[in-house]
């Protein structure tokens, strides 16, 4: 009987096994996409993540922005325990940390955007040993006037929604008014009758009382 084969998993199984975890391992990152803000206002850049391995001592945020002439990347912040925001560039005393990682965010502070800011912000999360996935993108366009965005749609919507049902019962009021109406005039014309009648037959009633009075 030859000797027993050994139990430790080979160079092949072991490469199986990290294949298989590789996809669960990709990290996740949420941008909103596109984003306007009005000139001279702050705006928050939006950046949240999903890793299966909690937020560790590793972990590490940077942000990068690149203009609509496609400029070579501009750091924008670096984070890791704490911001570092860029010291030289155009988003120098402009960018603040708005983000907590232990709650899967990592967003940031831009203030008084203008319209040099038009381009698109890069969130890159590495959370070792999850460092793989999709990088967050914003695309920022600022504006003098803001536009018609959807929720004012919504808002005109639903206030012109409300103004019909209010105008509904309105309408429905004065209709159920109206069709009173008839019916309490002709209550009004019979109470009317019913008093006349009842004069008439007091009035009828004293002679007969006085002249039975003569009599007596």
């Amino acid at each position: 009987m030859g000797p027993p084969a050994s139990r430790r998993a080979g160079p092949a199984a072991w490469g199986f096994f990290l294949l298989a975890l590789g996809p669960v391992a990709a990290l996740e990152t949420f941008t909103p996409g596109t984003l306007e803000a009005l000139n001279g206002t702050d705006v928050r850049l939006k950046c949240t993540f999903r890793s299966p391995v909690p937020a560790g001592p590793k972990l590490t945020v940077s942000w990068y922005f690149q203009s609509e002439l496609k400029e070579p990347l501009e750091a924008v912040l670096y984070y890791n325990h704490r911001a570092y925001p860029s010291k030289s560039g155009r988003f120098l005393d402009r960018i603040t940390w708005d983000g907590n990682v232990h709650k899967n965010d990592a967003s940031i502070m831009l203030h008084n955007v203008s319209p040099k800011d038009n381009g698109t912000f890069q969130c890159h999360v590495k959370n070792p040993p999850d460092v793989d996935g999709i990088i967050g993108e914003i695309r920022l366009s600022v504006v003098l006037k803001r536009s018609f965005s959807e929720v004012h749609i919504l808002v005109l919507t639903i206030g012109i929604s409300c103004a019909a049902m209010v105008l509904l019962v309105v309408v429905v009021v004065i209709w159920r008014h109206w069709r009173r109406m008839p019916q309490d005039k002709t209550r009004e014309v019979g109470k009317s009758e019913q008093l006349k009648l009842k004069a008439g037959g007091e009035e009828k009633e004293t002679p007969l009382s006085g002249e039975g009075a003569h009599r007596s």
